[in-house]
């Protein structure tokens, strides 16, 4: 699959980065385009890997390159100014050579928050392409005004999109971790979840899957909307040992055993039912994509159908599409696309916590209006200025 990524704001930079990190590291060829926007300067220079010509300042008659400090509104006011010049970073890139846009952002923020929703609509608006969200959700603990963002950034994001993949950090941080390795290794790990989906069909290094995963199922799984949650798991290959003679000689291809065929299916399982980017029940499930990665001669085809066929009872949807990616590696690994999903506590719960966060705000709002008439009141003995 090919993408043009867009990260708004700081969080959706730095997965963009991650992203094409992996793409590198892994020869897999699925980021066309990548661009960065941002109303900070600062967030804007800490990037490794978007090209400089491709880090957009946008805002800067009204925030002079320092932010929009939290306030998604203003995020989205700026953005709607502006985002002509995103277009016109886009105008090099062919539509025929990409599938999808990849619109990134931290709804906790101010400008991925605000900003984000309005790209995409502007993107839908003009191409034909699909546009899809990534959106990570913050922590419990970062405070309040990040969850009254979240809450109302994804109820706006999801309606804008073709479909949203939603990460929450607060089901991946490790307690103890510094900020900036911990959301280095929580961009590790979804660049690595989503790289496994994106990247199946191209062919490297000669590998040619057997039941190719190509753009368009990719495409039809996220097809009608909704939110999105990822899986994944991988173990270790099992190499046979032999004697001197047989490590000498060329490793005859692993066979379809029983062995390997257990394996994949068993990491189907644990790629469904683990720590997924956004945890949810998966029964009702609308659609699901299985990519089994790995050396081919491991990748199991009994095992896969069997994994898919277990998905199928799992999800209660027959819309279950998937295939092999063949990779040269000493592992293993399974990602699962759990597409419309909508039994999600952590929704529900970043909604009401939202909720209640609003109506306290109105409330003080009220209140501090009367307190600084109060403070003010001298009984009209005391005359203003001007």
């Amino acid at each position: 699959m090919k993408l043009a990524l867009i990260g708004v704001g700081q969080a959706g930079g730095k997965v963009v980065d991650a992203l094409i990190r992996y793409d590198r590291s892994a020869r897999a060829d699925f980021v066309t385009a990548a661009l960065a926007v941002n109303t900070a300067r600062a967030d804007l220079a800490g990037l490794e890997l978007v090209p400089p010509a491709k880090r957009i300042l946008v805002g800067q008659s009204r925030v002079k390159g320092h932010g929009v400090g939290a306030d998604n509104e203003l995020g989205a006011e700026v953005m709607a100014e502006d985002v002509g010049e995103v277009l016109a970073a886009l105008d090099d890139v062919a539509s025929h050579e990409i599938d999808a846009f990849l619109v990134v952002a931290g709804l906790g923020g101010g400008t991925g928050s605000g900003g984000a929703p309005v790209l995409a609509h502007e993107l839908k608006r003009l191409y034909t392409e699909p546009v899809y969200g990534l959106g990570l959700l913050p922590g419990r603990d970062e405070g309040g005004i990040y969850t009254l963002n979240a809450a109302r950034s994804f109820q706006t994001f999801v309606r804008e999109v073709d479909n949203l993949i939603v990460f929450d950090n607060d089901a991946w941080r490790h307690t103890g971790e510094s900020v900036k390795a911990g959301f280095a290794s929580l961009n590790e790990e979804l660049a690595r979840r989503l790289g496994v989906i994106f990247s199946a069909g191209e062919v490297t290094d000669g590998q040619v899957a057997e039941s190719v995963v190509d753009s368009s199922e990719v495409i039809n799984t996220l097809a009608g909307g909704g939110v999105s949650t990822v899986g994944y798991a991988a173990a270790q290959r099992e190499r046979r040992r032999g004697g001197l003679l047989s490590r000498l000689r060329s490793a005859p291809p692993e066979v379809d055993d029983g062995g390997a065929m257990n394996r994949v299916s068993s990491l189907v399982r644990r790629a469904t039912l683990g720590r997924l980017t956004l945890p949810c029940d998966v029964d009702g499930t609308e659609r699901a994509l299985v990519v089994v990665s790995g050396p081919p001669e491991a990748l199991s085809r009994r095992g896969i159908e069997r994994g898919r066929k277990w998905l199928e009872e799992e999800t209660g949807t027959m819309e279950i599409r998937g295939g092999d990616a063949p990779v040269d590696s000493d592992f293993v690994a399974v990602a699962v696309l759990l597409s419309g999903v909508t039994s999600v506590p952590r929704i529900k719960e970043l909604q009401a916590v939202a909720i209640e966060a609003q109506r306290e705000g109105f409330e003080r709002d009220a209140v501090s209006a009367d307190n600084l008439a109060s403070l003010l009141d001298t009984d009209e003995e005391l005359d203003a200025l001007f």
